[in-house]
């Protein structure tokens, strides 16, 4: 097994200690937010196939409940699988002093604290559900924050919780209904890795030089690939669109199954929106930026938009040819070009 260039015990031990406390919430009510999101994701998951015309006859996996501390775990596990490869080619360069591995796990931990109370619910592709599991792929939904959402919201509770099952229950169909997308992501992440640039004063000086370029650079690209090889810079295009991708199909899905499943659901789109843009302070968004969660935000919309904008134009079933391979999925310029991504490959 390759050394590892992070105490992910470390991480996971410092993320736990700072994540902030859940709202109150009485024993009763837990259980029955527990109750209803087991149900809400088995519902919303056989919705989203008659939605999207994918994975009939699949079996419906069980999504697993959790608190902000156990998802910090289960976060921490799957990004160790998942940049194994990088973290292997930084441990030669950084040296495998406990102290740095440590304090790079507490670092990392700082930032699964932040996240912990903002993540509704995730699929991760890669992780297994269990020990007795044949293949990878686990549903989290965050109850404490769904709870504080729908109540910032003041949202109708059930339709809320069915809401957020109905997008993770979308992200969890894209992987399972598409056999290679799993090892295509996982393919792409180990190549982004593989292709980073591990001398640490070469890596300094991208980073001091983006940070001098400020607002300059005028691309509309973030900081984030600004201090990437150029190698990187081509593979985070393809997984920007893939995730662009993924975004707005789970967001259109969410949003197309209308209110004869959640009557409220326009009620809640407005708000949540809302939510989305406004600003919680300058700590907030100084963290957010550094995160690159204000580009995940803008996946949201244009994802969004380029789905609506094709199953509108051609409908739902040949929409679906974008899942036929890696080739047929867009370019990160098609993802703004709806049209151009319909006469690529639908022409």
């Amino acid at each position: 097994m390759a050394a590892e260039a992070i105490d992910w015990a470390a991480a996971v031990r410092a993320g736990q200690r700072l994540a902030p406390t859940g709202p109150h919430v009485s024993h009763l009510e837990a259980r029955q937010a527990v109750d209803d999101l087991q149900d809400f994701s088995a519902r919303a998951e056989l919705i989203v196939r008659d939605t999207t015309g994918l994975g009939h006859g699949l079996p419906v996996e069980l999504a697993r409940i959790v608190d902000r501390p156990h998802w910090i775990e289960a976060t921490a596990a799957g990004m160790a699988e998942l940049t194994a490869p990088l973290a292997a080619k930084l441990s030669g360069k950084l040296g495998q002093a406990p102290r740095a591995k440590a304090a790079a796990g507490a670092q990392l931990g700082v930032v699964l604290s932040f996240l912990s109370s903002r993540v509704l619910g995730q699929y991760d592709p890669l992780t297994l559900a269990g020990p007795d599991a044949a293949t990878p792929g686990v549903l989290l939904l965050v109850a404490p924050n769904i709870i504080k959402v729908e109540r910032e919201l003041e949202a109708d509770r059930a339709d809320f919780r069915m809401w957020v099952c109905l997008h993770e229950s979308t992200h969890r169909l894209q992987f399972t209904a598409v056999p290679w997308l799993r090892e295509h992501f996982r393919t792409l992440v180990a190549e982004f890795g593989a292709a980073a640039d591990t001398d640490p004063s070469e890596l300094l000086g991208r980073l001091v030089r983006a940070v001098k370029g400020g607002s300059r650079s005028g691309a509309g690209g973030s900081w984030i690939e600004t201090i990437q090889t150029p190698e990187q810079r081509a593979i985070f295009d393809q997984l920007m669109a893939l995730m662009t991708l993924l975004e707005g199909h789970a967001d259109h899905v969410m949003d197309a199954v209308g209110p004869s499943v959640i009557p409220s659901v326009g009620s809640i789109r407005n708000s949540f929106t809302a939510r989305r843009k406004k600003g919680r302070g300058p700590f907030d968004r100084i963290l957010r930026s550094l995160l690159g969660m204000d580009m995940k935000m803008a996946q949201y919309v244009k994802g969004a938009a380029f789905v609506g904008s094709v199953v509108e134009e051609v409908g739902m079933e040949r929409f679906n040819t974008i899942w036929t391979s890696p080739e047929t999925l867009p370019t990160r310029a098609e993802t703004t070009d709806p049209q151009g991504w319909i006469n690529r490959v639908l022409q």
